[in-house]
């Protein structure tokens, strides 16, 4: 059952609706990714350590440290010499001075916008075991641009120990230079998750265990039978770190539905049973890999995902993204495509 219902225009209207479509999904990208960014306004008076935690872009938040050594320097004051927060620290306010509080929207995953993405093998003709083969072609065409918004609030916490969060993530596929078709959305992928995170530290083969995330997610596309997708999951997400490498491992359980009301039943055959992300970041450039598999190795099947983001302009980052296997979206679950797109990232995983 999806959480989306689709909207219906009139044959007239659909090339203005998509255009409005459109230009409110970029416009959320881009007022998320900005509110998501935003850190607090640093006076002079106030700047100390922890002030400078709470800031996110890496630029200005060495800048902010190198201020603090100067105002310490000034005034004779010894230098604090406490490590500054981790990338996994910052991300999930685990680190002292990173705490933004309550109702304070924050970055989750990835926020993208690849301009130009191309596919190997479009999905004309979606299928499942319960809606059968889309009885025509839906007329897509290779290249479209792609981009994800994501962010989450802290809605409850007990200080250095636990966290309750709530996130939104939204994966959208727009195609923007299929004309013949006046430049439609093919899928849009809606993900609102809770998630209860409990501080950890830790040990293990020579990484230190940052977290432990309980969560709670559905996913579903929006869409009226026969191209509904939907699944709803519990997980346990662990992650470590050391350094500028990050590790994050989430085991996740399908919770099942009645076969003549679920849209995938097979769909952990093609998505998996859980998945692992790796990023490492030095120099203003991240790295990151994505794998998620069914564990069988009978009848393996899964996805790899590969990240590249670095320098442009400021804060801009350029970004490239290659997928191969299963489930880029809902309705390619159980689609086999290796795709390639480049763009700009504005928020990483870390």
């Amino acid at each position: 059952m999806n959480c989306f219902p689709s909207r219906k225009t009139a044959k007239g209207q659909s090339g203005l609706y998509t255009i409005v479509q459109a230009c409110g999904a970029l416009c959320g990208l881009f007022v998320f990714t900005g509110l998501a960014w935003s850190g607090e306004s640093l006076t002079e008076a106030s700047l100390d350590a922890g002030a400078c935690a709470r800031v996110e872009p890496d630029a200005a938040r060495l800048k902010c440290y190198d201020e603090v050594a100067r105002q310490q320097r000034d005034q004779g004051i010894v230098p604090d010499t406490t490590s500054p927060p981790s990338l996994m620290g910052r991300r999930w306010e685990l680190d002292p001075g990173t705490d933004h509080g309550i109702f304070s929207i924050r970055p989750h995953k990835q926020s993208y916008l690849l301009a130009a993405r191309y596919t190997n093998s479009v999905n004309n003709q979606p299928s499942s075991p319960t809606q059968g083969t889309f009885p025509q072609s839906l007329g897509y065409i290779n290249t479209e641009v792609k981009f994800q918004i994501s962010f989450k609030l802290k809605t409850f916490e007990v200080k250095n120990r636990f966290d309750l969060w709530i996130g939104y993530t939204q994966l959208s596929f727009f195609q923007m230079y299929n004309k013949s078709l006046s430049s439609p959305f093919r899928e849009n992928n809606f993900e609102p998750e809770l998630m209860g995170v409990i501080h950890t530290d830790y040990d293990l083969f020579g990484l230190k265990g940052r977290f432990i995330n309980i969560g709670l997610v559905h996913q579903s596309n929006g869409r009226q039978d026969p191209l509904s997708r939907s699944w709803n999951r519990i997980y346990a997400q662990f992650g470590f770190e050391r350094g500028g490498f990050g590790l994050m491992v989430r085991p996740w359980y399908r919770i099942r539905e009645d076969w003549t009301a679920d849209n995938n039943p097979d769909i952990t055959t093609y998505m998996g049973y859980g998945d692992v992300v790796a990023t490492y970041a030095w120099g203003g450039h991240m790295v990151s890999l994505v794998l998620r598999s069914n564990v069988n190795f009978w009848n393996l099947h899964g996805a790899v995902q590969a990240d590249w983001s670095f320098p442009l302009y400021h804060e801009l980052k350029g970004y490239v993204q290659v997928f191969t296997g299963y489930g880029e979206s809902l309705i390619d679950y159980n689609h086999y495509q290796t795709t390639i797109g480049a763009g700009f990232l504005l928020i990483n995983w870390m």
